[in-house]
């Protein structure tokens, strides 16, 4: 392990945050759908499960995204790779903004999809494969916190507009996008940090690793004659990562299916697939529906989401200077606790709230702690294990398979919840989130080791012994 004496963590720093900016467009571009989702449906004369389908179609895209991003990051490098995510983004935000129609607007949606899939595989690969073991979790997490920053930004690009809309306003295109069809806006100013990241991956090298398992010795030896402040570091680190990759051919889909991979690949489908159940993109989604649905008005209801926001960003905060100190399994540990007892409070509110006489105040109390429970403990953690629990030369196909259970995931939750909203109302929805953290807390505890201040070359080791 190398020490933090030895390390310029200026540099390293640097990197993982550009890699980072990646996070933003995908909480982004996850989180604005929220504000657009009435006017849409009323526009375009949507039934549920159109409107579903509306909310849904952008995580196909993270589906093919995440299938694509194993190959491509292995094939042609993490940093090309982010650079192809970027275009993806640009091209869909403009083309939201400008769609003529209902088919249109999937169509562009599923590009920023397929961004949104390609940025959660590769952002975190390469920041886990530039960090230092000591300082890994900590650095991944930034994903996670910009994720977060997208969301909050998100929310409050929705409350703004939303707040200034003349519906008695049109004539041109750009007045159209702030008033009468105010979603094209909200939808359209994601374009500003495309732009940003697409400008700043250019800043930084290829991953070393990378570089090493093809071969280019050279170009990786420079890279981390940067990250590492002593020659001698830096060739003890790229020994290291040479000596993990010794005598391996180029990684296939048959790899997967040795023993100890295939079992880490399971495991890794398992808490990407369950955390989607347990109700966080059911808010991000459906924030505003839901507040609406126990009484709010419209621009109360994106107020109560921006709050929301604003609670996951400074948890995230938080849960990244804590991660690589309290451990993964201990924060999951604690915060989905809360989260179960956050969940089984929201279904009382719905169910017997009237009776009990619980107000509005009691919903979003339970809201934001069961946001800041989700925040510091499986929204933090996922990333940062999807990232460092699988070998190098299988990396990028490992983490496409996790990945893509992530985004099945999210894809059904995203168009289950209009229908379980309406038929198993919002008590027996809230219900059915509590009882799906109950597994993932038992896998959390039986089959995953604790990772923090392992290397990745450690936990590679464990899954073969396993």
């Amino acid at each position: 392990m190398a020490k933090s004496q030895n390390v310029n963590m200026g540099y390293v720093v640097f990197l993982a945050v550009v890699a980072a900016v990646g996070g933003i467009l995908f909480g982004y571009d996850m989180a604005v759908i929220s504000g657009t989702t009435k006017a849409v449906t009323t526009q375009f004369a949507l039934s549920v499960a159109q409107e579903g389908w509306y909310v849904g179609c952008a995580l196909i895209g993270s589906i093919i995204g995440v299938l694509c991003a194993g190959v491509l990051s292995d094939g042609i490098g993490r940093k090309k790779t982010m650079l192809i995510a970027a275009i993806m983004f640009s091209i869909s935000a403009l083309g939201c903004a400008l769609a003529g129609d209902f088919t249109q607007l999937v169509i562009f949606r599923m590009f920023g999809g397929f961004g949104i899939g390609v940025v959660s595989i590769v952002s975190p690969m390469y920041i886990s494969e530039v960090a230092v073991a000591s300082k890994r979790g900590t650095l991944v997490a930034l994903y996670q916190l910009m994720i977060t920053l997208g969301f909050l930004l998100a929310y409050l690009v929705n409350f703004v507009i939303y707040k200034n809309v003349d519906e008695s306003l049109s004539g041109s295109t750009m007045t159209d996008m702030f008033n009468s069809e105010y979603w094209r806006g909200m939808l359209g100013c994601n374009l500003i940090p495309d732009v940003i990241f697409l400008v700043v991956i250019f800043f930084i090298p290829e991953s070393p690793r990378w570089l090493l398992v093809k071969g280019r010795g050279a170009e990786a030896a420079a890279i981390l004659k940067r990250i590492y402040i002593t020659d001698e570091e830096a060739s003890r680190q790229a020994d290291d990562t040479l000596a993990s990759i010794k005598g391996e051919v180029k990684a296939n889909w048959k790899e997967l299916l040795e023993p100890g991979i295939f079992k880490a690949v399971l495991i890794g489908c398992a808490i990407a697939i369950l955390g989607q159940f347990m109700g966080v993109n059911a808010v991000l989604y459906y924030g505003p529906k839901i507040f609406e649905d126990a009484g709010m008005t419209g621009d109360v209801s994106l107020l109560s989401t921006v709050l929301v926001g604003v609670v996951n960003f400074l948890t995230t905060i938080i849960a990244t200077v804590i991660i690589d100190k309290v451990g993964r399994k201990q924060l999951v540990y604690w915060g989905v606790s809360a989260m179960i007892v956050c969940l089984l409070a929201i279904s009382l509110y719905f169910f017997k709230g009237a009776e009990l006489g619980l107000g509005n105040g009691f919903l979003l109390a339970f809201f934001l702690l069961y946001v800041f429970s989700t925040a510091i403990s499986i929204s933090a953690v996922v990333f940062v294990l999807l990232s460092e629990m699988y070998p190098n030369r299988v990396r990028g196909l490992a983490m496409s398979i996790a990945g893509m259970a992530l985004w099945v995931g999210t894809y059904l939750i995203g168009q289950l919840t209009p229908w379980m909203l309406e038929t198993l109302t919002p008590a027996g929805t809230f219900l059915t989130f509590a009882i799906m953290c109950i597994p993932y807390l038992l896998i959390m505890w039986r089959l995953m080791p604790e990772t923090t201040g392992m290397t990745l070359e450690e936990i590679e080791a464990y899954w073969k012994k396993k």
